[in-house]
């Protein structure tokens, strides 16, 4: 798409995505992310321009991390297109210094997300990624020896988490708003190769889209696939006999006797399964110790599995919980 090209009926495409999300009946307020970048002031202006359709409330949410020094100017230029918009607006002084890095910046925020919302008594929270962003995901996972569950990447939903740009090209979002006159804050750290994410947008993918021009497509094609497949393990999941799955205040549960009769590949199957219902994304690494610990473990014997998460194995059941209030990864 060259930069004069109109963008063909963006407004549609999005009205579409939000339907194929499938938000619940019940949600009537939602916080919006907007970092003042491209992608995040459109998915405000296309929230905003489709509200009479959707009908949800809008709180915009702009965490000022403090790590670059116009950050407090930053955060001004979004406030006053929140207020132009007639859309109320909660800026988050962060104050992570410029030594932060992308790991901790992204779980302080979420972390500082979470609570607007909850403070404004929302029902979910917009995100801004996009098609090239779930391409650079699967590439990232890819790179740290990811499993099944870390190919599927970004959801579209996942709890209160909402991605409505995910079919939505980085370019084709930079074009919208540019036609519309809406001025982006270019963050420079998004092109800084020293950071993973930065180094695979403007180093690797541009390498490999000179040989395999619709990279980005196909990467989140992957993410689509593997996303459905995993879909479908949930489902076996609630059909297996005697797993008598149980979601729990602080997790979820399954019966251990069944899992570990289970040939090794369908146990592991079925053990992300289960975590996944208590939220919690196991890796080849750690599902192989919780299958370890369900075959070989006493009653009470746990182990940690990072971020909070344990599983116990206990009166039969194995359990995954949550032993300390720490931001889930997205």
């Amino acid at each position: 798409m060259t930069a004069s090209a109109p963008v063909p009926d963006l407004e549609t495409r999005f009205l579409a995505a939000l339907r194929r999300s499938a938000l619940p009946a019940d949600w009537r307020r939602l916080v919006v992310a907007v970092s003042g970048g491209a992608d995040s002031l459109a998915l405000l202006h296309l929230l905003h321009a489709t509200r009479s359709e959707h009908r949800l409330e809008l709180v915009v949410a702009h965490a000022d991390h403090g790590i670059h020094p116009r950050s407090v100017e930053v955060a001004r230029r979004v406030e006053d297109v929140a207020t132009g918009l007639g859309i109320p607006v909660q800026v988050g002084r962060l104050l992570l210094g410029p030594g932060t890095g992308e790991t901790a910046a992204r779980a302080a925020r979420h972390g500082w997300l979470e609570k607007i919302r909850l403070s404004t008594s929302a029902d979910g929270i917009a995100l801004a990624h996009h098609m090239d962003d779930q391409a650079e995901t699967v590439l990232l996972r890819i790179l740290a020896g990811t499993g099944p569950a870390g190919l599927a990447a970004m959801a579209r939903r996942r709890g209160v988490l909402f991605r409505p740009l995910l079919g939505i090209r980085r370019s084709e979002l930079e074009a919208w708003v540019r036609q519309r006159g809406i001025q982006p804050w270019d963050d420079p750290a998004n092109r800084d190769p020293a950071h993973r994410r930065s180094w695979i947008r403007v180093e690797i993918l541009p390498r490999i889209t000179e040989r395999v021009p619709d990279v980005v497509s196909q990467l989140a094609r992957v993410a689509r696939h593997t996303a459905s497949e995993r879909a479908a393990w949930d489902q076996v999941v609630d059909v297996l006999p005697a797993l008598d799955v149980r979601l729990e205040a602080d997790g979820a549960s399954v019966a251990a006797r069944p899992v570990v009769e289970y040939h090794s590949p369908l146990a592991r199957a079925v053990l992300r399964g289960v975590a996944r219902r208590a939220g919690l994304a196991l890796g080849p690494t750690r599902v192989r110790r919780v299958l370890e610990l369900a075959r070989k473990g006493a009653s009470g014997r746990f182990v940690e599995l990072g971020a909070g998460w344990c599983a116990e194995l206990a009166f039969g059941r194995l359990r995954f919980f949550r032993t300390l209030d720490v931001p889930r990864p997205v």
